[in-house]
Protein backbone atom coordinates (compact mmCIF):
# COMPACT_ATOMS: atom_id res chain seq x y z
CA UNK A 1 0.00 0.00 0.00
CA UNK A 2 2.71 2.25 0.82
CA UNK A 3 5.05 1.44 -2.37
CA UNK A 4 2.72 3.82 -4.61
CA UNK A 5 2.55 6.81 -2.85
CA UNK A 6 7.08 6.40 -1.80
CA UNK A 7 6.97 6.23 -5.64
CA UNK A 8 4.07 9.41 -5.66
CA UNK A 9 6.48 11.83 -3.42
CA UNK A 10 9.86 10.34 -5.40
CA UNK A 11 8.36 11.80 -8.92
CA UNK A 12 7.15 15.19 -7.31
CA UNK A 13 10.31 15.84 -5.35
CA UNK A 14 12.48 14.91 -8.26
CA UNK A 15 10.39 16.85 -10.47
CA UNK A 16 10.65 19.86 -8.16
CA UNK A 17 14.29 19.16 -7.75
CA UNK A 18 14.94 19.30 -11.52
CA UNK A 19 12.20 21.77 -13.17
CA UNK A 20 14.52 24.90 -12.89
CA UNK A 21 16.64 22.59 -15.13
CA UNK A 22 13.88 21.92 -17.55
CA UNK A 23 13.31 25.47 -17.48
CA UNK A 24 16.59 26.10 -19.16
CA UNK A 25 16.21 25.30 -23.30
CA UNK A 26 12.63 26.75 -22.64
CA UNK A 27 14.41 30.26 -22.28
CA UNK A 28 17.60 29.46 -24.50
CA UNK A 29 15.37 29.56 -27.76
CA UNK A 30 13.12 32.01 -26.17
CA UNK A 31 13.63 35.25 -28.76
CA UNK A 32 13.08 37.91 -25.76
CA UNK A 33 15.98 38.68 -23.48
CA UNK A 34 13.31 39.21 -20.24
CA UNK A 35 13.20 35.58 -18.87
CA UNK A 36 9.58 35.07 -18.57
CA UNK A 37 6.38 33.98 -19.66
CA UNK A 38 4.55 34.37 -22.33
CA UNK A 39 7.64 33.41 -24.63
CA UNK A 40 8.02 35.79 -27.52
CA UNK A 41 9.19 33.15 -30.46
CA UNK A 42 11.45 30.68 -31.30
CA UNK A 43 15.35 31.74 -31.85
CA UNK A 44 19.17 30.77 -31.78
CA UNK A 45 20.63 33.84 -31.42
CA UNK A 46 21.70 33.65 -28.14
CA UNK A 47 23.34 30.17 -29.12
CA UNK A 48 25.22 32.08 -31.50
CA UNK A 49 26.10 35.30 -28.85
CA UNK A 50 27.57 32.89 -26.85
CA UNK A 51 29.59 31.07 -29.11
CA UNK A 52 31.11 34.53 -30.34
CA UNK A 53 31.86 35.61 -27.03
CA UNK A 54 35.73 35.67 -26.69
CA UNK A 55 36.38 35.52 -22.85
CA UNK A 56 33.65 32.51 -22.71
CA UNK A 57 36.30 31.03 -24.86
CA UNK A 58 39.36 31.73 -22.67
CA UNK A 59 37.36 30.59 -19.39
CA UNK A 60 36.11 27.70 -21.10
CA UNK A 61 39.85 26.75 -22.07
CA UNK A 62 41.00 27.22 -18.74
CA UNK A 63 38.31 25.18 -16.81
CA UNK A 64 38.97 22.22 -20.00
CA UNK A 65 42.65 22.53 -18.39
CA UNK A 66 41.71 22.12 -14.92
CA UNK A 67 38.79 19.53 -15.20
CA UNK A 68 41.45 16.83 -17.77
CA UNK A 69 44.10 17.50 -14.60
CA UNK A 70 41.89 16.75 -11.95
CA UNK A 71 40.02 14.01 -13.35
CA UNK A 72 43.64 12.32 -14.25
CA UNK A 73 44.91 13.32 -10.81
CA UNK A 74 42.17 11.99 -8.95
CA UNK A 75 41.61 8.55 -11.07
CA UNK A 76 45.73 8.13 -10.46
CA UNK A 77 44.98 8.71 -6.68
CA UNK A 78 41.76 6.89 -6.51
CA UNK A 79 43.00 3.63 -8.20
CA UNK A 80 45.94 3.71 -5.39
CA UNK A 81 43.31 4.34 -2.78
CA UNK A 82 40.57 1.82 -3.85
CA UNK A 83 43.42 -0.72 -4.61
CA UNK A 84 45.49 -0.84 -1.12
CA UNK A 85 41.45 -0.44 0.37
CA UNK A 86 40.75 -3.80 -1.41
CA UNK A 87 43.93 -5.63 -1.39
CA UNK A 88 45.90 -5.32 1.29
CA UNK A 89 45.50 -4.90 5.31
CA UNK A 90 47.48 -2.16 7.16
CA UNK A 91 47.24 -0.71 10.50
CA UNK A 92 45.41 2.64 10.70
CA UNK A 93 43.28 1.77 7.31
CA UNK A 94 40.10 2.58 8.88
CA UNK A 95 41.14 5.75 9.64
CA UNK A 96 43.09 6.34 6.27
CA UNK A 97 40.33 5.30 4.29
CA UNK A 98 37.96 7.83 6.16
CA UNK A 99 40.05 10.70 5.99
CA UNK A 100 40.54 10.33 2.47
CA UNK A 101 36.47 9.84 2.11
CA UNK A 102 35.69 12.99 4.51
CA UNK A 103 35.55 15.29 1.85
CA UNK A 104 32.56 13.91 0.76
CA UNK A 105 31.14 14.73 4.36
CA UNK A 106 32.21 18.31 4.34
CA UNK A 107 30.51 21.71 3.45
CA UNK A 108 32.63 22.57 0.53
CA UNK A 109 32.66 26.12 1.82
CA UNK A 110 34.05 25.20 4.78
CA UNK A 111 36.98 23.00 2.83
CA UNK A 112 37.23 26.17 0.19
CA UNK A 113 37.69 28.85 2.94
CA UNK A 114 39.97 26.24 4.74
CA UNK A 115 42.22 25.80 1.82
CA UNK A 116 42.61 29.47 1.01
CA UNK A 117 43.85 30.52 4.28
CA UNK A 118 46.21 27.59 4.93
CA UNK A 119 47.37 28.64 1.13
CA UNK A 120 47.94 32.22 1.89
CA UNK A 121 49.56 31.42 5.09
CA UNK A 122 52.18 29.56 3.16
CA UNK A 123 52.24 31.98 0.70
CA UNK A 124 50.88 29.92 -2.11
CA UNK A 125 50.15 32.91 -4.93
CA UNK A 126 46.37 31.85 -6.12
CA UNK A 127 46.02 30.51 -9.78
CA UNK A 128 44.58 27.65 -11.59
CA UNK A 129 47.17 25.29 -9.94
CA UNK A 130 45.82 26.00 -6.84
CA UNK A 131 42.25 25.46 -7.93
CA UNK A 132 43.66 21.62 -9.40
CA UNK A 133 44.56 20.75 -5.78
CA UNK A 134 41.60 21.85 -4.10
CA UNK A 135 39.27 19.95 -6.75
CA UNK A 136 41.32 17.21 -6.40
CA UNK A 137 40.71 16.46 -2.83
CA UNK A 138 37.21 17.27 -3.37
CA UNK A 139 36.87 14.86 -6.55
CA UNK A 140 38.65 11.92 -5.02
CA UNK A 141 36.77 10.38 -3.14
CA UNK A 142 33.96 9.75 -5.71
CA UNK A 143 37.17 8.11 -7.85
CA UNK A 144 37.77 5.77 -4.85
CA UNK A 145 34.34 5.23 -4.14
CA UNK A 146 33.82 4.06 -8.01
CA UNK A 147 36.92 2.23 -8.05
CA UNK A 148 36.12 0.51 -4.68
CA UNK A 149 33.42 -1.36 -6.60
CA UNK A 150 35.65 -2.04 -9.38
CA UNK A 151 38.60 -3.95 -7.39
CA UNK A 152 35.88 -5.72 -5.39
CA UNK A 153 34.32 -6.97 -8.14
CA UNK A 154 37.08 -8.72 -9.84
CA UNK A 155 38.00 -12.20 -9.03
CA UNK A 156 41.80 -12.70 -6.87
CA UNK A 157 41.96 -16.16 -8.12
CA UNK A 158 42.95 -14.51 -11.60
CA UNK A 159 45.64 -12.73 -10.03
CA UNK A 160 46.74 -15.70 -8.14
CA UNK A 161 46.78 -17.97 -11.08
CA UNK A 162 48.85 -15.09 -13.16
CA UNK A 163 51.60 -14.76 -10.57
CA UNK A 164 51.77 -18.83 -10.31
CA UNK A 165 52.71 -18.93 -14.05
CA UNK A 166 55.44 -16.54 -13.39
CA UNK A 167 53.94 -13.11 -13.26
CA UNK A 168 55.36 -10.54 -11.00
CA UNK A 169 53.62 -8.39 -8.99
CA UNK A 170 53.88 -5.58 -11.29
CA UNK A 171 53.37 -7.32 -14.32
CA UNK A 172 49.82 -8.99 -12.88
CA UNK A 173 48.49 -5.41 -12.28
CA UNK A 174 49.45 -4.33 -15.47
CA UNK A 175 48.29 -7.08 -17.18
CA UNK A 176 45.49 -8.58 -15.79
CA UNK A 177 43.81 -6.15 -13.05
CA UNK A 178 44.39 -2.93 -15.27
CA UNK A 179 42.26 -4.44 -18.37
CA UNK A 180 39.78 -5.72 -16.22
CA UNK A 181 39.42 -2.82 -14.03
CA UNK A 182 39.45 -0.50 -17.53
CA UNK A 183 35.39 0.52 -17.38
CA UNK A 184 35.67 1.56 -13.98
CA UNK A 185 38.59 3.67 -14.17
CA UNK A 186 36.76 5.19 -17.15
CA UNK A 187 33.64 6.02 -15.04
CA UNK A 188 36.24 7.27 -12.29
CA UNK A 189 37.46 9.84 -14.74
CA UNK A 190 34.24 10.91 -16.71
CA UNK A 191 32.79 11.21 -13.20
CA UNK A 192 35.60 13.57 -11.53
CA UNK A 193 36.02 15.66 -15.21
CA UNK A 194 32.12 16.51 -14.85
CA UNK A 195 32.20 17.42 -11.07
CA UNK A 196 35.18 19.62 -11.56
CA UNK A 197 33.79 21.30 -14.94
CA UNK A 198 31.05 22.21 -13.38
CA UNK A 199 32.64 22.92 -10.11
CA UNK A 200 31.79 26.78 -8.42
CA UNK A 201 33.31 27.33 -5.24
CA UNK A 202 36.41 26.06 -5.13
CA UNK A 203 36.77 28.00 -8.37
CA UNK A 204 35.85 30.93 -6.79
CA UNK A 205 37.85 30.62 -3.65
CA UNK A 206 40.89 29.70 -4.87
CA UNK A 207 41.08 30.81 -8.57
CA UNK A 208 42.04 34.37 -7.81
CA UNK A 209 40.16 36.26 -10.53
CA UNK A 210 41.11 33.74 -13.28
CA UNK A 211 38.52 33.57 -15.99
CA UNK A 212 37.10 30.26 -15.40
CA UNK A 213 33.67 28.53 -17.09
CA UNK A 214 31.86 28.22 -13.91
CA UNK A 215 32.79 31.72 -11.94
CA UNK A 216 32.35 33.70 -15.25
CA UNK A 217 28.94 32.38 -15.85
CA UNK A 218 28.06 33.68 -12.15
CA UNK A 219 29.63 37.09 -13.10
CA UNK A 220 27.22 37.56 -16.76
CA UNK A 221 24.24 37.18 -14.31
CA UNK A 222 25.13 40.63 -13.11
CA UNK A 223 24.21 41.86 -16.59
CA UNK A 224 20.69 41.56 -17.87
CA UNK A 225 21.47 41.54 -21.45
CA UNK A 226 23.75 38.55 -20.94
CA UNK A 227 21.39 36.08 -19.23
CA UNK A 228 19.81 34.63 -22.33
CA UNK A 229 23.41 33.60 -23.63
CA UNK A 230 24.26 32.41 -20.22
CA UNK A 231 20.89 29.59 -20.56
CA UNK A 232 22.13 28.60 -23.54
CA UNK A 233 25.78 27.89 -22.22
CA UNK A 234 23.59 26.31 -19.76
CA UNK A 235 21.79 24.39 -21.91
CA UNK A 236 25.14 23.05 -23.79
CA UNK A 237 26.46 22.13 -20.13
CA UNK A 238 23.37 20.25 -19.18
CA UNK A 239 23.54 18.10 -22.19
CA UNK A 240 26.72 18.08 -21.91
CA UNK A 241 27.14 16.59 -18.30
CA UNK A 242 23.94 14.16 -18.55
CA UNK A 243 25.95 12.72 -21.84
CA UNK A 244 29.26 12.13 -19.97
CA UNK A 245 27.38 10.89 -16.82
CA UNK A 246 25.30 8.16 -18.67
CA UNK A 247 28.54 6.97 -20.08
CA UNK A 248 30.23 6.66 -17.33
CA UNK A 249 27.59 4.59 -15.75
CA UNK A 250 27.30 2.69 -19.23
CA UNK A 251 31.32 1.90 -18.52
CA UNK A 252 30.77 1.09 -14.71
CA UNK A 253 27.93 -1.17 -15.65
CA UNK A 254 29.85 -2.86 -18.22
CA UNK A 255 33.13 -3.18 -15.91
CA UNK A 256 31.36 -5.34 -13.11
CA UNK A 257 29.24 -7.59 -15.96
CA UNK A 258 32.64 -8.12 -17.14
CA UNK A 259 34.37 -9.10 -13.97
CA UNK A 260 31.14 -11.60 -13.41
CA UNK A 261 29.16 -9.14 -11.04
CA UNK A 262 25.72 -7.89 -10.92
CA UNK A 263 25.33 -3.83 -11.90
CA UNK A 264 23.08 -2.65 -9.24
CA UNK A 265 22.61 1.01 -8.13
CA UNK A 266 23.86 3.57 -9.99
CA UNK A 267 27.01 5.47 -9.77
CA UNK A 268 25.43 8.19 -8.18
Amino acid sequence: MKAPWLRGFTFIYLLFLYSPILLLPIFAFNASKVVSFPLSGFTTDWFVEMWNDQNLRIAAKNSLIIALSVATLSTILGIFAARASVRYRFPGKAPIMGLIMLPLVLPEMIVAMSLLVVLLSMGVPLSLLTVIMGQVLICTPFAVAILTSAFQSLDRSLEEAAMDLGETQWSTFRLIILPLVMPGILASFLICFTISFDEFIIANFLGSGQPILSVYIFGQFRFPSKVPSMLALGTVLVCMSIILLGFAEYMRRRGIAKAGGQASGGIL
